[in-house]
């Protein structure tokens, strides 16, 4: 049957040709029992309204000059079935009140909300009269309908908004050649699914305002902050119209969108810098070329945290300025200062692209909070701030000396890593020697006993970039404040012991004691620790005195036999080469 119950009677001949495009059933509509007829007296005159199902939310009515789409079943008073919708699969589709339908169906949908279900008496001079249709309706014949209004809407329909949830700070909106990521799920006005983004478990990503999408979501989606959602309903001419799209949408349906907005930019978008707090004191700014550590949390504009430096409890370090980072980080880690924080919005353009990364979908609006640790520079040197120098400042610190001094050890953030004075001992070194880093080293070079001076080590003169395992992060800058306790004068470079006055002339005879021409490690060390006793030599101070003197032993003894003979034994002013231990 070709929906004879709905037409006029100057069409039934040509009724089969006359119906609209169809419609997916719903479920509802498709389980829809038939409705008994009611109870109350009917004489027969007018139409017959009853109302089996009202939805508790009606937005909307229809009325004369709105367009409908419904399903039906159509009887005759004894149940026997005519016609319905349900069995072609498709909605009856129709203006209401421009003499498409049967003059009693015009007046049974006037005041119907969708999803609303009405069991229809519609008498024969308001339906078929005394012609009836051949075949198909008796001549005066009354006619029983149950109908299921599905859609509604009017040709002055423009798109509607409701918007349910609005974050409290909306620094931006939609605007026309903006790029989104939104999910929604899209139904009909009687609620039916008919598709989800979230299902996909992927946001739809497209630019607004420029036909890359139905007109009425270009307009639905202008004007939305990040973070809002709402409700879009959209009328068939500004959706898919009489065609539909050819699967799942139906022509002439209202469709419905319930919209939450994730990501927005513009492609003509540069970073964003906001929430920034820079210290007090800020004695240097980060350029291209520098090496610097820094702290993130990096989440996306709605929130979603895809990766954080401190849940991994270690700096993100990396040179800036020179493409080791995505360009939007470059750009927003230059000019900061140590101990700055800021918030740092990226662009996908100047992000990971159309494609993403990981956690990272495409498309996608970075979010940095970020927290500066440190930065250097590897063509840094030493950094020496003298904060006290004694008047009588007339010794300075050399290679070889040896030196007691306390310490505290730092990061440039403030992190203390080391201090003698909490030990209560000083630290102990030969100037020189290879017994600290070499930014120490330079650090301590020239200074008077009393002094107190803040050294700064770059990395690469401390610990490198590995740095020492539980203690010192690799690639940190390091800050010592110290101050030179004591101070012992060194021996000359190349040599770990000196004589304090002249040179007997009978050396080797006055070491050798028992005057068998041969000089053992015993006899050797007992008069060098003579000398050193009377002041008439002097070890290099610092060192294990034993290990010296068993080192200038070693260097007399040439043939490695033991023993020192006379033709052996030299000074040191007699080698033709230096960097012996000798006398």
């Amino acid at each position: 049957m070709a929906g004879l119950g709905m037409l006029p009677r100057r069409w039934r001949h040509r009724c089969c040709s006359l119906l609209l495009p169809a419609l997916l059933v719903s479920w509802v509509a498709c389980q829809a029992p038939p409705v008994p007829a009611g109870e109350q007296p009917w004489d027969g005159q007018d139409v017959h309204i009853e109302r089996s199902f009202v939805p508790e939310q009606c937005a909307r009515t229809v009325r004369s000059g709105d367009f409908v789409r419904y399903h039906y079943h159509g009887t005759f008073p004894d149940g026997s079935k005519f016609d319905s919708s349900y069995d072609r699969g498709s909605t009856f589709n129709a203006f209401v009140g421009k003499g498409q339908l049967i003059a009693g169906m015009d007046k049974a949908l006037v005041g119907m909300c969708v999803n609303e279900r009405r069991f229809v008496k519609i008498p024969p001079k308001l339906a078929y009269g005394s012609e009836g249709v051949s075949g198909v309706i008796p001549p005066n014949a009354v006619l029983h309908f149950d109908v299921l209004l599905i859609d509604l809407w009017n040709s002055e329909d423009e798109v509607q908004i409701q918007t349910y949830l609005k974050p409290e700070k909306c620094t931006r909106t939609i605007q026309v050649s903006d790029f989104v990521r939104y999910h929604y799920n899209g139904t009909f006005l009687d609620g039916t699914l008919f598709d989800s983004s979230h299902n996909r478990m992927r946001t739809y990503d497209t630019y607004v305002g420029i036909g890359w999408l139905i007109p009425g979501m270009d307009k639905g989606l202008l004007g939305m902050c990040v973070g809002e959602k709402r409700i879009i309903t959209i009328p068939p001419s500004l959706a898919y119209g009489e065609e539909g799209d050819g699967k799942e949408i139906p022509g002439q349906a209202s469709l419905v969108f319930d919209v939450a907005l994730l990501d927005l930019h513009n492609p003509k978008d540069g970073i964003t810098i906001e929430n920034q707090q820079v210290p007090e004191s800020c004695e240097r700014k980060s350029q291209t070329g520098d090496f610097l550590r820094y702290h993130y949390n990096g989440t996306l504009l709605d929130g979603t945290l895809f990766d954080s430096s401190y849940s991994r409890n270690h700096t993100y370090d990396t040179y800036i300025g020179k493409g080791y980072v995505i360009a939007g980080m470059d750009e927003g880690l230059l000019g900061v200062c140590i101990g700055e924080k800021k918030r740092i919005i990226i662009p996908p353009h100047l992000g990971y692209g159309e494609e993403g990364r990981g956690k990272i979908p495409g498309s996608a609006v970075l979010v940095f909070d970020i927290h500066v640790i440190d930065f250097h520079n590897p063509l840094d040197s030493v950094n020496i701030t003298t904060h006290y120098k004694p008047s009588n400042c007339t010794v300075l610190s050399k290679k070889g000396d040896y030196l007691k001094y306390h310490y505290n050890a730092s990061l440039l953030d403030g992190t203390l890593l080391d201090s003698t004075i909490s030990l209560g001992k000083t630290y102990n070194i030969v100037l020189g020697s290879g017994q600290v880093v070499l930014g120490m080293d330079m650090g301590l070079r020239d200074m008077c006993v009393g002094e107190r001076r803040t050294v700064i080590i770059p990395p690469h003169l401390g610990y490198g970039e590995a740095g020492v395992e539980g203690e010192v992060p690799g690639s940190a800058v390091l800050v010592f404040d110290i101050e030179l306790l004591e101070l012992v004068s060194g021996l000359p470079d190349g040599y770990m012991f000196v004589w304090h006055g002249d040179v007997s002339p009978n050396l080797f005879e006055e070491i050798d004691k028992d005057n068998n021409g041969e000089v053992f490690l015993e006899e050797f060390s007992e008069y060098i620790q003579a000398q050193v006793d009377s002041g008439k030599g002097k070890l290099a101070p610092g060192f294990d005195s034993a290990k010296i003197v068993k080192n200038m032993f070693a260097n007399q003894d040439r043939n490695g036999d033991g023993k020192i003979t006379a033709e052996e034994f030299k000074l040191k002013d007699q080698e033709a080469t230096e960097g012996h231990d000798e006398l």
